[in-house]
């Protein structure tokens, strides 16, 4: 384990960079950087100087990624296994205080400190995505202090799964890799949030198995739907639309273009006895939504949780244009007085851009909006300030009327 916590070498900023850095970022560029010392290894770990020398702190350093030190440290002092499992017991920590901790993110990368790793648990499985080469080299250590520091939390870990097959990896210098850490187990887990029952496949499902970071914008739409007409866009496997069930929707309808996703919510809809309420449709949403239109079919709720339309900023242009005829369609089809709640999980679809965009939409659509509530991603997907990486869900509520 010694090697594991070497300094390898320095590396130098330029001169008048490292500006995000220095405002509380927790990555340094490469075009940002101006040397390495000869003795820096890809994945190990480095001190940071700034072009006079002064110490900024320890990274990891990969010189094949355009991100080139992803910070661990401000601080000088000796990285070793209690460094890291504290920062692992303060994520738990956090956890503990805020939110329910039976299905949860355990650990977000940048925002818990450990830069490049995401840990959620499933009821009693743990799922870990690893993304940047040094922390790699930590995984084994921080998946044994979770599970040593959740069970004396009384929390239990019956099997461990990795699903680091993101691309992005390979941007890394990186293979993309998935399968057991450690002992075989059933990979589809149940799991109960808001009172739902879901299956989730930790194996095959998108990113870790489930989308976590929606579950208290799932539960704010519960008291809009009691009796009402709901229309779920983009179900998944059927989260938005189950929430809408269990609160006592009248009819619910979501809608997947992946046959996978739409047999599961299906599947989804019978654990929880919802099957006569909540029905599920295999269809392109941006084909589906005018033909409601031309058949003059309205909802209470209309549900737009849509996949990010852009994960740079190069195509932001064609996301915007996306989100506003999403939220055009959807608006034309909300009853007088109803509800439509919308959302954008693409960190470059910025707080600004989005609410803008809506607001376009609006005017197209002759509707007026009065905002019930603005949500962001749930506690356990912290957002670190000065991390801009770390903000990404935007979610509104919107009681949805004509000009009066």
């Amino acid at each position: 384990m010694t090697n594991l916590f070497k300094i390898t070498g320095t590396v130098t900023l330029k001169k008048g960079a490292g500006r995000q850095l220095k405002s509380g970022g927790m990555w340094v560029y490469d075009n940002e950087i101006d040397t390495f010392s000869e003795t820096v290894e890809d994945g190990g770990l480095i001190e940071l100087h700034d072009f006079d020398d002064y110490f900024m702190g320890i990274g990891f350093v990969n010189r094949r990624s355009k991100i080139t030190v992803r910070m661990l440290s401000r601080h000088e002092g000796e990285i070793n296994e209690e460094f890291i499992k504290q920062r692992v017991k303060d994520a738990v920590s956090y956890r503990m205080d805020t939110v329910d901790t039976s299905s949860c993110r355990l650990i977000f990368g940048e925002a818990d400190f450990l830069p490049g790793i995401v840990i959620d648990k499933f009821s009693d499985v743990l799922v870990v995505e690893s993304l940047a080469l040094g922390i790699d080299r930590f995984k084994q250590l921080i998946v044994d202090d979770l599970k040593e520091i959740l069970k004396e939390y009384g929390m239990p870990i019956r099997g461990v799964y990795e699903r680091s097959d993101a691309k992005v990896r390979q941007l890394e210098g990186m293979e993309r890799v998935k399968g057991f850490i450690g002992e075989e187990f059933d990979t589809k887990v149940m799991i109960t949030e808001n009172g739902v029952k879901y299956y989730v496949d930790v194996k095959d499902g998108q990113k870790t198995g489930f989308f976590l970071d929606q579950k208290y914008n799932r539960l704010a739409i519960q008291k809009l739907c009691k009796n009402a007409k709901v229309l779920d866009c983009f179900t998944h496997t059927g989260s938005f639309a189950l929430n809408a069930g269990i609160a006592g929707a009248s009819s619910v309808l979501g809608v997947d273009a992946s046959a996978l996703a739409v047999d599961q919510a299906a599947a989804n809809a019978r654990l929880n006895g919802l099957e006569d309420r909540v029905q599920f449709l295999c269809r392109d949403v941006f084909e589906l939504l005018p033909e409601l239109e031309e058949k003059k079919e309205k909802f209470d709720v209309v549900i737009l949780d849509p996949p990010a339309f852009t994960k740079s900023r190069s195509s932001i242009k064609n996301a915007v244009k996306g989100y506003r005829e999403i939220n055009l369609r959807a608006l034309k089809l909300v009853r007088e007085g109803g509800f439509l709640a919308t959302c954008s999980c693409s960190h470059f679809m910025d707080y600004e851009l989005f609410t803008q965009t809506i607001g376009q939409a609006a005017r197209s659509a002759h509707k007026r909006l009065r905002q019930v509530e603005y949500r962001t991603q749930a506690p356990d997907h912290p957002i670190l300030w000065a991390a801009d990486e770390s903000y990404y869900l935007k979610f509104y509520i919107f009681q949805v009327c004509s000009d009066r």
